[in-house]
């Protein structure tokens, strides 16, 4: 640990000379990059500095202690070493998890995938809900929500929806919602009164900039048709609606909410550059050694991660154990709670990984 952490405030030191740079600021993206790095390993440089003071106050305690005579005074240095010692091992595990190899996809944008699954109208009316919860906690944040691709159902839910999350490390907040959610609850159109298990799969894929996906435009077949609605009606009246298929890959996307087809190809090439920027990424994944994967999950979209109760108003992770009997409020937005655990269990794991 020593050795990493010396290697990472050599580098902070270098940041912070490169930012007194006035050259800096003509290169927008290396300024941005420098911002980004440097705010990350000032977290560690402060939290080193913290450990630093505290250590020297503990030295400054310990020799009151074994030097003082004074029963009442030996007394309260003691009490002062044990309230030093607590915080030292704090800042200390704090500094451990800082030092875990950041991973640079974490401060990625996303495009997030909604599907209704199993349990028809209802799971389409559930889709609905688990958007508006993911665009209010968006709305906490500040980051910026689009809606890339939908497909609404008559009674207001989602057969599918695509949507756009850009700000301050999204994909770290956000990355283990993949997977299968499952709702128990009573829908509103059941009028005997039973409670219905639905089911609805939602995807994270990490956005990819345009220079870290190379998709040639030979390798695309692009569809251009008619936008459809709800119920079979026709959105639009113009042949905006694009479908792009991937060939090399077989991934198809298909963009109909906006009304120009310019428009409709832009986002369906996010979308795409995603798909096959996630593609990869798992590839990569699966080649690495079986200690990287963590216990939250692999973010397969198969995998059942999460149980939504409503009768009991409990929501359920499976992945990490964790049950939180207020699922009205979590809801409404209120899941930092479940995304901070979801973090700190999988930084515990790689914790211990890197440790073995």
């Amino acid at each position: 640990m020593n050795e990493r952490l010396s290697s990472l405030l050599a580098r902070y030191r270098e940041l912070a000379g490169q930012i007194q740079d006035p050259d800096l600021v003509k290169d927008q993206n290396r300024y941005r990059d420098v911002m980004r790095e440097y705010s990350r390993l000032s977290d560690i440089a402060a939290a080193n500095d913290e450990l630093e003071s505290l250590s020297a106050q503990f030295e400054d305690a310990k020799s009151l202690y074994q030097g003082e005579s004074d029963c009442e005074m030996k007394e309260l240095a003691k009490e002062e070493l044990h309230e030093l010692e607590r915080r030292i091992t704090d800042v200390n595990d704090r500094l451990k998890f800082l030092l875990i190899p950041h991973d640079p996809l974490d401060e990625k944008n996303i495009i997030m995938e909604i599907r209704a699954g199993t349990g028809g109208e209802e799971a389409a009316l559930f889709a609905a809900d688990l958007y508006r919860m993911y665009a209010r906690f968006a709305e906490t944040r500040g980051w910026k929500f689009e809606i890339m691709n939908s497909s609404e159902t008559e009674l207001g839910g989602f057969k599918e929806i695509v949507f756009s999350v850009s700000g301050g490390n999204v994909y770290e907040n956000l990355r283990y919602e993949s997977g299968v959610h499952r709702v128990q609850r009573v829908p509103a159109t059941e009028a005997s009164g039973r409670t219905h298990t639905s089911a609805v799969t939602v995807a994270v894929l990490p956005e990819a900039d345009e220079t870290e996906i190379d998709i040639k435009s030979e390798d695309l077949r692009i569809d251009v048709m008619r936008a459809g609605g709800p119920g079979g009606q026709c959105v639009n009246t113009t042949d905006s609606a694009v479908r792009i298929t991937h060939l090399p890959s077989g991934i198809v996307v298909h963009c109909q909410d906006e009304k120009s087809q310019i428009k409709n190809k832009a986002k369906a090439m996010r979308i795409l550059r995603a798909r096959v920027y996630e593609m990869e990424e798992a590839k990569a994944a699966s080649e690495r050694a079986e200690a990287r994967k963590n216990q939250v999950g692999s973010g397969d979209r198969s995998e059942r991660i999460r149980t939504y109760n409503f009768p009991q108003n409990r929501l359920t992770d499976h992945r990490i154990n964790l049950t939180l009997y207020k699922l009205d409020i979590i809801m409404q937005g209120n899941i930092g709670e479940l995304f901070d655990a979801l973090k700190l269990s999988a930084r515990e794991e790689l914790l211990r990984a890197t440790a073995s």
